[in-house]
């Protein structure tokens, strides 16, 4: 394996042989565990380490990038060579002047010190404790994963970096049905931890949320249909600021004119109340790491600071080019991939109104417990999101719970039709897919109350 120290700057030159601003290398050896248990049994258990390196040049708008599981100086320099290939302009400045930073993100109980006889023992333990939840309930999928990523970053700017980054999450489905109908109900936990993830949320407790979720709905309404105040719980988390807003602020978007908050720096885009930010530095959470993929340290982003929009989230191509500074949002999937601008954790900040005060002044509407999947369009924004636990309310107090709700709107539009911000701040883990990549995220919010917002329903 090659010695990045002592030959980075042998394969950064031959792949700045025929010019460009700036190369790197990113390399990686992840170390994973995935087990998987469905109708009772453990279905799969995959473990194994992956492997490799990928060199990128950038050149004007171009990324020039080739990968390559060969991890020895021979075959860096194979992959430098095939990026130089494709590159033809005067050489820029380079620096070479390696300090070395090393980050590790320690644990208390390392997920590799515990056997996969053990993991697949918990997971086990979780699907029957689901399964005994209620009578009614017809299958349990529980997935478990952990992994160790060992990453090192070489870059011509001088910046040196190795980091150790550890990731372990649980996540339950469970199916009930009833005379022909079927809900379904999902919990997951997750984080930048080991194994001391589960003394705060044990196996059994995740899988008995998910199993309360779908009997819940099964004794549910239908969901009434139309406009009305919708009341978002911060247990929900952020999945609508996430996906509705949160991708629009990638810079990216923002070069290739595919978001509607190009040109609107300094503008009010959210009423006073709403702060919104994304950080990385947050202890234990699944967004978290102390740099992103290309080095760069993680920090606070204030995106939208009391209604007015100050910042986008950049990687170091989209920082040079738009003449910002990087915000160490450079992430990618693998060495297999190019780093491009994600979210890390993204949140509405925390607000004064207290929840319970909020839901008693709201006389009818729409509360939001758990958000379910949907879809975004991230050039305008507009969204439909399911609802996977709803209530109405009624008097200001929560009456039935519905079922075949959907939150029907635009995310900007949102933003100005917030009412009431919370005190309660609440995250949801998960995986952000973006330009074929997955990235590990969290997503948050408080409470919150939109003034009015269209639900599809059934009645």
């Amino acid at each position: 394996m090659i010695d990045l120290i002592r030959d980075a700057e042998a394969v950064l030159m031959r792949a700045l042989a025929h010019g460009g601003a700036f190369a790197e290398i990113y390399f990686e050896e992840t170390s994973a565990t995935s087990i998987r248990f469905e109708d009772g049994k453990i279905e799969r258990i995959n473990s194994g380490t992956d492997i490799g390196a990928g060199i990128r040049v950038l050149t004007g708008d171009r990324t020039c990038y080739a990968h390559t599981n060969d991890v020895s100086l021979e075959g860096l320099l194979a992959a430098a060579d095939t990026v130089a290939g494709a590159v033809s302009e005067p050489r820029a400045s380079y620096s070479f002047d390696y300090r070395p930073d090393r980050f590790e993100m320690p644990v208390a109980k390392p997920a590799q010190a515990v056997s996969t006889r053990e993991k697949a023992r918990l997971l086990a333990e979780a699907g029957r404790a689901a399964r005994k939840h209620d009578s009614r309930m017809v299958q349990v999928a529980a997935t478990y994963t952990d992994s160790t990523r060992h990453a090192i970053i070489a870059n011509s700017e001088g910046r040196h970096v190795e980091l150790v980054r550890p990731q372990i999450m649980l996540m339950i489905h469970a199916v009930a049905a009833r005379d022909g109908v079927i809900q379904t109900g999902y919990h997951a936990v997750g984080g930048t931890s080991g194994f001391e993830l589960f003394d705060n949320a044990p196996p059994e407790s995740v899988a008995l949320k998910a199993a309360r979720q779908a009997c819940l709905m099964l004794d549910a309404s239908p969901a009434p249909a139309g406009r009305m105040p919708v009341v978002i719980a911060g247990e929900a988390g952020g999945t609508m600021i996430h996906e509705a807003v949160g991708h629009g602020l990638e810079a990216d978007h923002i070069e290739k004119n595919m978001s509607k908050y190009c040109g609107r720096l300094g503008d009010m885009i959210a009423v006073p109340e709403v702060t919104v930010m994304d950080d990385g530095t947050l202890p234990g959470l699944r967004g978290s790491c102390p740099v992103d993929s290309e080095g760069t340290p993680a920090q606070r982003t204030i995106l939208i600071e009391n209604g007015r929009l100050v910042r986008f989230l950049n990687d170091l191509r989209t920082a040079r080019k738009l003449g910002m500074t990087p915000t160490g949002n450079g992430r990618r999937e693998s060495f297999q991939d190019k780093p491009i601008p994600r979210m890390t954790n993204t949140f509405i900040a925390p607000g004064k109104a207290n929840p319970a005060d909020l839901l008693a002044s709201t006389p009818q509407g729409l509360y939001v417990r758990k958000m379910g999947g949907g879809q975004v369009n991230p050039l305008n924004g507009d969204f439909v999101f399911e609802v996977s636990e709803g209530y109405l309310i009624r008097n200001g107090q929560l009456a039935e719970p519905v079922r075949g709700a959907s939150l029907i709107g635009n995310g900007p539009d949102v933003l100005l039709n917030i009412d009431a911000v919370c005190d309660d701040l609440g995250f949801v883990v998960g995986t952000c897919g973006k330009d074929g990549q997955g990235a590990p995220v969290t997503s948050g919010q408080p409470t919150i109350r939109i003034r009015e917002l269209t639900v599809g329903g059934t009645t």
